[in-house]
């Protein structure tokens, strides 16, 4: 199985023509939605500080050591905090459900601990969980689809059983776009028929982008220690991007697939969240394993790197070459500036600019990648179905579902990408086959050749221009960019990481590299993120002015 996140609104992508060709046209710093939220919101973020704001995983192993907190304090404190801030004032709705467990896993953790025993740098650690990753226990798994209400799993999905065993606490389950915006071409990102819409917890008219819309709000609000998300083409960097956090997409292959609803066999992966890239290191060594239910994670056998926060290094940027995407520099003046500040801290420290014009190779591929999607979450999600504990056991249950439930299930936007997938044949068909070859070929040779043609270290990009406002009406306005597109398509890592922000919207800065190059991603990062400081917590403004 895979998972997905092809934030498919991408799918914008599709319509227009060319990767290359996606344009940052009218950032409409505008008034969306006056007095969409409450007048105390703002009052909320100012006058009541939160222990917890800002901390890192770090901090809370130190004060859990000193016995200043314990697990169950910490989770208790979150717990607090996600009704104060999720469910009531600003009512971000990030979370679709608690874990009522949360508190019986801390105090467990807690006499461990008091028993000289610390599995791991995640033990105790309060996490959300994306709502389309099984989790063995009371809450469910729906890929935010009233369809799908009911489906307890059975067992965790590997990940999740990694996490456990690494001594984290499963704290919930985060909102999403629903089907990780595989549904409509439509929809609104961090919307979903079980969970309502997501908010930016920066500005709460505008959009968090998705669909691990969820994950990047609550991490950014200080929810939750740190997140996980899922991507099949953009889910974790645009969500990561536009909530001011640092998400990693690693490899195809690094994270096993199985147990979480897919999209995409070839190009589902998860990844942490989280408001450091250290942080993210933690959680992502925590999730790595060889799954023999993921085929695909025998690739990295020998590859899998026990602690990732071994390479994060200061000077990462010293002696580095990193090629910079040619038709990004020039689109949106907001976001041009942040990304030559960033060019220069990276010359500053050390690293030489290349330009390189990679997008030009991937004209034309964008139509294909969609054949690709549609096939394989027809198949993937069928086979999740055939064992899950749903009352819908396939795509074409769903699509009656919905219809029979309209003014429910599907009151904004319709399910045209899931009928479009549902008419496909199997994996045998010659358009899948085709299309695939077409696809990863395409992707894989152009960015081999562009990083062997200037003998780079990794590419890098805006990863997306400032959030849009929420439309439910007419849908997600994405505002171009995407370098990390290609990586998502081809496989290949990559991770974004605070850049700036416009107008307070925040705009992260993505770095894709080869396979298994997470080591060499996250001392760049890393470095980057220690000479930037671009990090600003949220402060729950009502609309944009």
């Amino acid at each position: 199985m895979s998972f997905k996140l092809s934030d498919m609104k991408r799918r914008k992508f599709i319509k227009a023509g060319t990767l290359a060709g996606l344009t940052f046209t009218t950032l409409g710093i505008y008034n969306c939605k006056p007095g969409s939220s409450p007048k105390e919101a703002e009052k909320l973020a100012d006058d009541s500080p939160f222990l917890l704001n800002e901390v890192t995983i770090d901090e809370l192993q130190q004060k859990m050591q000193k016995g200043e907190y314990t697990s169950r304090s910490i989770t208790e404190m979150y717990l607090k905090q996600i009704d104060a801030i999720d469910k009531n004032g600003p009512t971000l709705n990030s979370i679709i459900e608690l874990n009522p467990d949360a508190l019986t896993m801390a105090d467990a953790l807690d006499q461990e601990r008091k028993q000289g025993k610390v599995r791991s740098a995640m033990h105790g650690i309060p996490v959300l969980v994306k709502d389309n990753i099984d989790t063995g226990d009371k809450m469910m798994t729906t890929a935010g689809a009233l369809a799908m209400e009911g489906n307890r799993a059975s067992k965790d999905a590997f990940i999740i059983q990694q996490l456990r065993n690494a001594g984290a606490v499963v704290l919930g389950k985060t909102n999403l776009s629903e089907w990780a915006n595989f549904r409509s071409n439509r929809s609104s990102s961090g919307w979903s028929s079980r969970g309502g819409q997501t908010k930016n917890p920066y500005i709460l008219d505008r959009n968090p982008c998705g669909s691990s819309s969820g994950s990047g709000a609550a991490v950014a609000a200080n929810l939750c220690a740190v997140a996980i998300g899922t991507e099949t083409n953009g889910s974790i960097a645009c969500p990561s991007s536009i909530n001011g956090v640092v998400g990693i997409k690693p490899t195809v292959g690094l994270l096993s697939r199985s147990g979480i609803i897919p999209i995409s066999h070839t190009q589902d992966t998860a990844g942490p969240m989280a408001r450091t890239v250290k942080d993210a290191a933690i959680l992502l060594s925590a999730l790595t394993g060889i799954d023999a239910e993921d085929a695909v994670t025998q690739k990295s056998r020998g590859k899998i790197q026990n602690d990732y926060t071994q390479f994060l290094d200061a000077n990462g940027l010293r002696g580095k070459r990193i090629g910079v995407e040619k038709s990004m520099l020039k689109r949106h003046e907001g976001v041009d500036d942040l990304l030559q500040k960033a060019l220069e801290i990276m010359k500053t420290n050390g690293a030489t600019v290349v330009e390189v014009e990679l997008m030009k190779k991937l004209e034309g591929i964008d139509p294909s990648e969609f054949t690709v999607l549609q096939y394989e979450f027809k198949d993937g999600l069928n086979r999740y179905l055939s064992t899950a504990h749903a009352s819908v056991k396939s795509l074409k249950e769903i699509i009656d579902f919905n219809k029979q439930n309209e003014n429910k299930a599907m009151p904004y936007f319709k399910q045209d990408i899931l009928e479009s997938s549902e008419e496909k044949g199997d994996l045998h068909t010659k358009e899948y086959v085709e299309a695939l070859h077409k696809i990863l070929s395409t992707t894989q040779n152009a960015l081999n050749s562009t990083i062997e043609e200037h003998q780079l270290d990794a590419i890098c990009g805006p990863t997306n221009g400032p959030s849009w406002c929420t439309d439910l009406v007419n849908g997600d306005f994405f505002t171009g960019y995407g370098v990390y597109q290609p990586a998502a398509i081809a496989g290949y890592p990559h991770i974004s990481v605070p850049m700036g922000q416009v107008f307070e919207l925040p705009v992260g800065l993505s770095f894709l590299g080869p396979p298994y190059s997470e080591p060499d991603l996250l001392k760049l990062t890393f470095a980057y993120e220690q000479a930037s400081k671009n990090r600003v917590a949220p402060k729950f403004k009502k609309s944009s002015t």
